[in-house]
């Protein structure tokens, strides 16, 4: 028991220390994200840790994704009005962008010769964890498998998003808001509320519907390519 709240209170005193350097030092290889769980996993194979006993404590972070989920709200609703005059937009290029992302996946696994089950297993990378690693379990993905991709894909958007964004002098809230929330589920909203509210909110949307489409459309899209 001492062991595992141990092990929680070292990942929130790495998060917010990690979180302080960035602050400083506002690069991208210095994000919290990809910061903490190098540091914790370095931790825990050098002390050899049981899994078990780090999940015991730090796995109740996972609690708080809920509330903090929810607690988007707020920014939503002062936000609520420019994003009814630009329903359209944003339901279109989401859904546009989901579907997207499940037929490039699936297609170039599919040309790289993966297997059926890792294929399914990579085709829900860009809706949330939770509902990503579901999917997969529903039509024949490993679920852990999902977790990893889904992970690596939020890393990458977040490194390659500011990049695109510079690139193509992306200035609307809207946009910004449509390619973090797309691509990248929580670390782009993460990303996109660096920028300004308005644009972490319409990411906080895009993001949910990502998480929708990708739902009904996942096992339609790798069932077709069968």
């Amino acid at each position: 028991m001492i062991a595992s709240f141990f092990w929680l209170a070292c990942t929130i005193a790495v998060y917010l220390l990690s979180k302080k350097l960035y602050r400083l030092y506002p690069k991208i290889y210095l994000t919290p994200l990809i910061v903490t769980p190098v540091l914790l996993i370095a931790a825990i194979l050098l002390f050899k840790v049981p899994y078990s006993s780090y999940e015991g404590g730090a796995g109740l972070l996972s609690d708080l994704v809920g509330p903090a989920t929810i607690a988007l709200a707020v920014t939503l609703y002062k936000h609520v009005s420019e994003m009814k005059r630009n329903a359209g937009a944003i339901l279109v290029s989401v859904c546009l962008g989901a579907v997207a992302a499940i037929v490039t996946t699936v297609s170039l696994s599919r040309l790289f010769g993966l297997s059926t089950s890792i294929v399914d297993s990579l085709a829900p990378r860009s809706a949330t964890t939770p509902i990503a690693m579901s999917i997969s379990s529903r039509i024949g993905g490993l679920p852990t498998i999902t977790a990893v991709a889904t992970l690596v894909t939020g890393v990458m958007s977040m490194i390659m998003g500011p990049l695109v964004v510079k690139a193509f002098r992306i200035r609307s809230p809207l946009a910004r808001g449509v390619l973090f929330g797309t691509s990248s589920h929580s670390s782009g909203v993460s990303k996109a509320l660096e920028y300004d509210d308005a644009t972490g909110s319409i990411a906080a949307i895009a993001m949910m519907v990502t998480a929708f489409v990708t739902l009904f459309a996942t096992p339609w899209v790798t069932s077709w390519f069968l």
